[in-house]
Parts: C-alpha cells; structure tokens; sequence
C-alpha cells in the first residue's frame, strides 16, 4: 500500500506550510462498481456482472471501509450522500436501506442531507424506487443519455425509449427531486433528435438535468473502434441550441453540462466545485480531505475482489498523499472555474490555505485574454473562458 504521509504526526507547517482553521463542507461518495453490461464509452470503474452482485459482502465491506475512515472525519457533519456506480439501483433497497443506517449511526449525518442515488431505467431497477425513497434516498439520478432508441443501441444501453420514459414518469412520482442525464454527440446523431431528446425529458418537469456531449474515452471500445459521430462544429451547434432551449424553459446553466431550475442544484456536485471535501468508500472511490496542516488524498483498492478482501481486513486505502501546496491552486481552479458563476476570491484561502495574491498576474493575464470576470466579490469564467475552459485551466495548473 503506496504511502507518503508519515506515520507518526508532525507539527502544524512542518511539511507542507498550511494551516487550515476551518474544514469545508464534507460529502460522502459510496462506490457500487457492477453493472449489467459495460457500455463502449465509459471509463468508469465499473464491472459487468449479468449474474447478480455480492450484495451482502459489498455492504458489509463498505461498513468496515466507513468505520477505519472514522478518525479522519470525526464529528464532521455530512452534508450530502452520492450512491455513483456502476449501477447502484443493481442493489436491493434493503442494501441500500442498511448502508444509510450504518450511515446514520456512525457518522452526524444531517437529518436534511441530499442523498442521490444513481440509477438505470430498466424495469427492473425502476420498480424499486419507491424502495430506495423509503430507504432514505431523496434524490434520483437517471441515465436516460436518449429516448431514441437507435441511439441507445449504438451507445450499448440496455434500456429502450419506452422504458426511459416510463423511469422518468415513477422518478417524478417518487422523489421529491431527480436528475435525467442526457448526451449529445451521439453516433449518426442529427441537430433535431439532439433537440427531440431534450424536449421529451422537459415534458417530465426534471428539477435538474445533465447534457453532455459524447467523448472517446481512452482505453475504451469506442477509443479502439471509434463511430462516427457529428463533427465538432455540429457538436457546438448542438450545445447552443441545448442551451437556449433550456435557459427558455427556466433553467440555469449553472456548470459546464449542469441545468437546474431554481434552487435545484445538486448539493453533492456543487461541494466537489467548490473544493470541499469529500470521503469516498467502495471500489476504486477517491477522497479528498482537509486536516490541519494538508489536503489528504485516497484511493480505494480499484477492483472489487481486491476491494472486498482489504475493506474486510480494514486496508481498503490502496494509496494516500498530502497534495503539494504548489498544485493546490490548480486543483482549486480546475474545479471552481467549472461553475458559470464562479467563486467569491476569500474563498480560495480557505479551501487552499494560500494567499490568492499570487495568483493575481494569472488572473489580469486571463482577464486580459477575455477569459475570466474579475471583481471585488466574484472571479467567474466569461462566455469565452466557458468555451475554452480547458485553455483557461491549464494556465493555473
């Protein structure tokens, strides 16, 4: 197990010259790495596991990875819960159900904490939901990614039109608010069925969805033997025209493919931007937390089996490093500088511990270039730093 934190504690600036007064807002992630089939675009540590999963294992692993966790968040409130995957809807909702009250009972859970589950529409995981909501769950989030079904064959779904449909209609029934992911981009995809897509998930009234365009991932099936997709020129199109229609329908464009109505944003998203903190457990989950005197990141064992025999024996941190001062501004910007409104400048010092002075030639030069806003309260990307958000990243990192 790679470690470079000492094991014996070390005074407050010894290392690393940070001094943390106030812990941000903490969040938990719960890995469940299995799905039904995997689909040639992801990248995510997810495994195909058709047969069924090892459910009571998983859960009694995730306990056990909670507990050793512990010292490092003692008596800090959680605030949101994400169920990511993978599939998570796989689950039983009673598994759900005894992972949210080991939750409960080991760590100050806030009674009104956002708790979102990830989910597939087939039939299957949808007659669950009303499970998963009396389990604890208060908010779905569903990978619709189309309702056409050419498109959800060419992108390996194994759900239909019909049954996204039908997933939307029970999530708007069960859970007080709900997420439709959808993507744009797709193979043989034109300007009006991107349009079609959007506008049959609008007929669900989602409090938030998820538009994002479809990437070739590396180490991939589709990386490997790529489709033909719209170029990218189209691609634009498409995401102007997403995003009028939407900011039409009452929805802000909060994040680079984030859309919420008001008041709607996602609780748990919003903290990972905003550079707060985060536990992860379950295979492969990372974690990001602040301690005294440095920012402490994780890794779990990635694959299951590993992940199932360490978290049992209480070794499920594969590998651990405090992150170098020196990169702290960029993780920062990489993730603040994703929402459209951008970041109040105090609160950089509080997430990094470092003085945003030495930022400010970066910040005049970005500004001069058109990409960033700078004022007295705010620091937000202009419409040109959303277009090249990656060109403005990299001038920090």
């Amino acid at each position: 197990m790679a470690r470079t934190i000492p094991i014996q504690p070390v005074p407050a600036h010894a290392v690393s010259g940070l001094e943390f007064k106030v812990s941000p807002p903490l969040a938990l992630y719960i890995h469940l790495p299995w799905c039904v089939q995997k689909c040639p675009y992801c990248d995510f540590n997810s495994h195909a596991r058709a047969a069924g999963v090892p459910e009571a294992a998983y859960v009694a692993a995730l306990i056990a990875d909670l507990q050793a966790a512990l010292p490092l968040i003692w008596g800090r409130p959680i605030h949101t819960i994400f169920f990511g995957g993978g599939t998570p809807s796989l689950f039983s909702a009673a598994a759900i159900d005894d992972i949210l009250t080991a939750v409960r009972t080991l760590t100050r859970l806030q009674p009104d904490a956002e708790i979102t589950l990830e989910a597939n529409p087939g039939t299957v995981e949808a007659e669950k939901f009303a499970g998963f909501r009396a389990a604890g769950v208060n908010r779905l989030s569903l990978g619709i990614q189309s309702f056409n079904d050419r498109h959800l064959q060419a992108l390996g779904r194994i759900h239909d039109a019909r049954e996204a449909r039908r997933a939307s209609e029970l999530a708007a029934q069960h859970f007080p608010t709900f997420n439709l992911d959808l993507m744009y981009g797709l193979p043989g995809q034109t300007f009006a069925e991107a349009l079609d897509d959007v506008a049959q998930a609008l007929a669900f009234a989602p409090p938030h969805l998820s538009c994002y365009q479809l990437t070739l991932e590396p180490n991939t099936p589709f990386a490997a033997f790529p489709p033909e997709v719209p170029d990218s020129d189209s691609c634009a199109d498409m995401q102007d025209a997403i995003e009028t229609r939407l900011a039409d329908a009452g929805y802000s464009n909060y994040e680079t493919s984030a859309f919420a109505q008001p008041g709607r944003h996602c609780q748990h998203n919003l903290n990972y931007w905003q550079f707060g903190d985060y536990l992860g457990i379950g295979a492969g989950a990372h974690s990001k937390l602040t301690l005294h005197d440095r920012v402490l990141r994780q890794m779990r064992h990635k694959h299951p089996t590993a992940y199932l025999e360490h978290a049992a024996a209480g070794r499920a941190v594969q590998e651990e490093r405090a992150v170098p001062p020196e990169e702290l501004a960029g993780e920062f910007m990489m993730n603040a500088l994703r929402l459209h409104a951008g970041f109040p400048p105090d609160l950089f010092a509080l997430r990094t511990s470092l003085p945003l002075q030495a930022l400010l030639p970066l910040l005049k030069d970005a500004e001069r270039d058109g990409l960033l806003e700078l004022s007295a309260h705010t620091i937000r990307p202009s419409l040109r730093g959303r277009r090249f958000l990656n060109l403005l990243i990299e001038r920090f990192l």
